[in-house]
């Protein structure tokens, strides 16, 4: 990915939203917040005398040490917030914008229009950035993700080089412990997603429980703005009774194949309406975990009129 020192004048500062939201977007996993981070640091630059603007050769790299360092604060201060969440936190699922067709009375842009989708956006990759520090987490991102110097990083996490190595490395092994994918798509994930989907649409509890690893877990996230369970299910056996029982509570549910987070998923629609957004990860042909956002706030992307 490109690196945000592309910049070689004041006048390209506008231009570099989009850098800047995929950075704060895989920092934060919160489309709201990765947008407030990026408008916090366009105020801030724009708030720079113009003498001081002018001396700035790369905007790209002050704008998106500002940006790092105000998703740091943010990620801060996020656990103690998600400690007060209903049930589990999930990062926002993102549809991929080339299925939405963008026909005529579209609405304006979304921020997640923004996204450059890739494997450090799965949701199976993002869960694994969640498991890290903040300062992991930075170094990691703007490291391995768009390749960012570590003396660069170091003026967005105020630590030396070295220090800033060391985070990154001790990242890099969470992200092997977990076996997070490498890959954003294959033909076997998609072929999985759908046997699912056609097995759940049949209410089919053995067939579901045969596409579904024996120690897979599924974790619900509805903020205490839908019901879900609340707290992850284990086991593929109870898994499946679990989403047949959903299926029988919701007569009227459209199930529908699409990418989420650049890999294949399930959305879940009602009345037009798009009540859940399921993402899976698949090992060796099964489906090891599933992620399902249902609180409404973190679908906001998804409510599009030319979805279908």
């Amino acid at each position: 990915m490109s690196r945000g020192t592309a910049g070689t004048s004041a006048d390209g500062a506008p231009g570099e939203r989009r850098q800047l939201f995929n950075v704060a977007y895989r920092l934060l996993g919160s489309v709201a917040e990765s947008e407030d981070a990026v408008q916090e640091a366009y105020t801030r630059w724009y708030a720079l005398p113009r003498g001081r603007r002018d001396e700035i050769t790369s905007p790209g790299a002050w704008l998106t040490t500002v940006t790092g360092r105000i998703c740091l604060d943010v990620l801060g201060s996020a656990r103690a917030r998600r400690e007060r969440y209903v049930g589990a936190w999930l990062p926002d699922p993102l549809p991929d914008r080339t299925e939405w067709g963008h026909g005529p009375g579209a609405g304006p842009a979304d921020p997640a229009d923004l996204l450059v989708l890739d494997e450090s956006v799965t949701m199976a990759f993002l869960v694994v950035l969640e498991s890290m520090t903040p300062a992991e987490r930075v170094a990691f991102v703007l490291h391995d993700v768009f390749r960012y110097p570590f003396a660069e990083i170091a003026a967005v996490l105020g630590r030396t080089p070295a220090a800033c190595k060391q985070l990154a490395a001790s990242a890099r092994r969470r992200v092997r412990a977990a076996r997070a994918p490498v890959s954003v798509a294959t033909a076997g994930q998609a072929d999985a997603v759908r046997q699912v989907k056609e097995a759940w649409e049949s209410r089919d509890i053995a067939a579901l429980v045969g596409l579904l690893d024996p120690a897979a877990v599924m974790t619900a996230d509805g903020g205490g703005l839908a019901g879900t369970a609340l707290r992850p299910i284990e086991g593929g056996a109870r898994i499946a009774q679990y989403m047949v029982a959903l299926a029988d509570k919701a007569p009227g549910l459209e199930l529908l194949e699409r990418s989420v987070n650049g890999a294949p998923g399930l959305v879940a629609r009602r009345d037009g309406v798009v009540v859940t957004v399921a993402s899976f990860d698949v090992t060796e042909g099964r489906v090891a975990r599933i992620w399902a956002v249902r609180n409404p706030e973190k679908l906001r992307p998804w409510a599009r009129p030319d979805l279908a």
